[in-house]
C-alpha cells in the first residue's frame, strides 16, 4: 500500500522516510505564555487569510462515513511500533502527516512529526482547538490541504473505483461540513476522482455546489497513467473553473524526485534541508508547462495556485521563460499567444511563509495582487509561533492597503471567500 504522502508516492520515498517520524528530534521551547497573540496593532482591519495550512484527516472519518458495505475497506488508524498510521485491512496505507507542534506550542525540530496523532497539536485535526490556534496567531481564516496521502489519486487508485471513488467523497463532504462548522473560516480544497473522466466532472460541480473554494491537482497526472492537462480528457474540467472562476492549486511539485539531488552519504535531516528546497523550485515547472501549452489561452480566466514554494524565484524564473521563448519559441507556429509576464500576471498567484527578501525586496515587482501569505501550520516548516512579528518585519514598511490587499483580499478574491 502506498507509504508516502506526495503524489506520485514514489517520487519522494527517501524524503518521507520513517526517520521523519520516529522518536527524536530537538524541542525548540518557546515562552509563549509572555508572548503577545492575537492581531498586531499594525495590522488592524485585516482579516489575515493564511493559504497553506494542513488539517489532518481525523481517525474516524471515514470509518464514520462508510456505509456498512464499505466499513472494512476504508482508511482507518492504527499505532504500529509507536507510529500512527493509515491502514486498509492489515495493509499499511501511509502516514498521517506532519504535525511538529507541541500541545504548549513547542516546536519539534529535525522531524517530520511526531510519532502520535495525539503527541502533537490538538488544532491539526479538531475544528475547535485550530480556531483557538488561529486567535492566537492573528489569523482570521485558513485554506487547508491535506495532511497525508490517503486522500490522493495515487493512493486512491490502488482501492478500486468504487472504495477509491467513496473515500473521495468523503473527504469532500467533511472539507465542506468543516466549513460550515468553523464559521467559514476554514476553508478545505477538494480532490477529485481525476482517473474517471465522467466521475472527476461530476465531482467538480458537487464541490463548488457545496460551497469548497478550489481543486487540489497532481502537477503532471500522466505519471499516474492518467492523460495530461493538455489532453481533451481534461476540457470540460478545465472549460467548468475557467466559467466559475474557480482556482486550481498545485502544491509543491511532487513529481520530480528531489532524493537524485541529496549525496548518498547525507543523514535524513541533511538530505531532507536540500531535496525540500526542489519542491519548491519544481513549481517553476508546473507553472512553465501552463504557460507554453496553450491552455491559458484557451482558458484565460483560469486561476493557479502555485502554494508553499515562496515568492523569491518569481523574477528569475519568469526571466528565464522570457529568454526561452524568444530562444526557442520564434516560430509563430509553436509560440503562445501571451508572454510569460503576462500569463503569470493575469492566471498566477504564488505564497511566501519564512521568507523576508522576497515580501520586502520584490513585492512591486512580482505584483501586490500575486502574493499571498500562508503559515505552514503544523508542519516542520510552519511560521510559528511568531506569525505577527514576520508579517510586520516584512510588510510593515508598506502602506495599510498593501498589507490588507496582500493579506486579505488577494485570497478572498482568488477562493471567493464570503468575506
Amino acid at each position: 500500500m502506498a507509504e508516502d504522502t506526495t503524489e506520485p508516492s514514489r517520487a519522494a520515498k527517501n524524503y518521507w522516510s520513517e526517520s521523519g517520524y520516529a522518536p527524536g528530534g530537538v524541542i525548540r521551547e518557546v515562552d509563549y505564555a509572555s508572548a503577545s497573540t492575537g492581531l498586531h496593532p499594525l495590522l488592524e482591519g485585516i482579516k489575515i487569510v493564511d493559504c497553506d495550512t494542513h488539517f489532518t484527516e481525523p481517525p474516524d472519518l471515514f470509518t464514520s462515513r462508510a456505509p456498512a458495505r464499505l466499513k472494512n475497506k476504508v482508511p482507518y488508524q492504527k499505532i504500529v511500533n509507536g507510529v500512527t498510521r493509515w491502514h486498509v485491512g492489515e495493509d499499511d496505507f501511509g502516514i498521517v502527516g506532519g504535525n511538529v507542534i507541541k500541545p504548549d506550542h513547542n516546536k519539534l525540530l529535525g522531524r517530520l512529526s511526531f510519532p502520535k496523532l495525539e503527541d502533537g497539536h490538538p488544532g491539526a485535526y479538531q475544528v475547535k482547538p485550530r480556531l483557538k490556534a488561529m486567535d492566537e496567531m492573528g489569523v482570521y481564516a485558513q485554506i487547508c490541504y491535506q495532511n497525508s496521502g490517503v486522500t490522493q489519486a495515487g493512493s486512491l487508485m490502488q482501492l478500486g473505483d468504487e472504495v477509491g471513488f467513496a473515500v473521495l467523497q468523503m473527504y469532500n463532504d467533511a472539507a465542506a461540513e468543516r466549513q460550515e462548522e468553523s464559521g467559514q473560516r476554514l476553508f478545505t480544497l477538494a480532490h477529485l476522482p481525476i482517473w474517471n473522466k465522467k466521475a472527476l466532472e461530476a465531482e467538480a460541480i458537487r464541490c463548488i455546489d457545496m460551497g469548497i473554494k478550489g481543486f487540489v491537482l497532481p502537477d503532471m497526472p500522466e505519471t499516474l497513467g492518467v492523460p495530461s492537462f493538455d489532453d481533451p480528457y481534461w476540457a470540460p474540467f478545465l472549460e467548468l473553473c475557467n466559467e466559475k472562476k474557480t482556482p486550481i492549486n498545485f502544491h509543491l511539485n511532487a513529481a520530480i524526485d528531489p532524493n537524485k539531488m541529496t549525496w548518498k552519504s547525507f543523514s535524513f535531516e541533511k538530505a531532507v534541508s536540500v531535496a525540500s528546497n526542489m519542491f519548491y523550485i519544481g513549481n517553476l515547472a508546473t507553472m512553465g508547462n501552463w504557460m507554453v501549452s496553450g491552455l491559458l489561452d484557451t482558458y484565460p480566466n483560469l486561476r493557479i495556485g502555485l502554494i508553499e514554494s515562496g515568492m523569491g524565484w518569481i523574477p528569475f524564473g519568469l526571466e528565464a521563460l522570457e529568454h526561452q521563448f524568444d530562444e526557442m519559441l520564434a516560430d509563430p507556429a509553436h509560440a503562445p499567444e501571451r508572454r510569460p509576464w503576462d500569463y503569470f500576471r493575469d492566471n498566477f498567484w504564488v505564497t511566501f511563509w519564512f521568507e523576508k527578501i522576497g515580501p520586502m525586496k520584490l513585492l512591486e515587482t512580482i505584483g501586490i495582487d500575486k502574493v499571498l501569505f500562508e503559515t505552514d501550520f503544523p508542519h516542520p516548516t510552519a511560521l510559528y509561533p511568531g506569525v505577527q512579528d514576520h508579517i510586520v518585519e516584512t510588510l510593515g514598511g508598506y502602506s495599510h492597503e498593501v498589507r490588507k490587499r496582500v493579506l486579505e483580499r488577494n485570497a478572498v478574491e482568488l477562493y471567493n471567500l464570503p468575506f
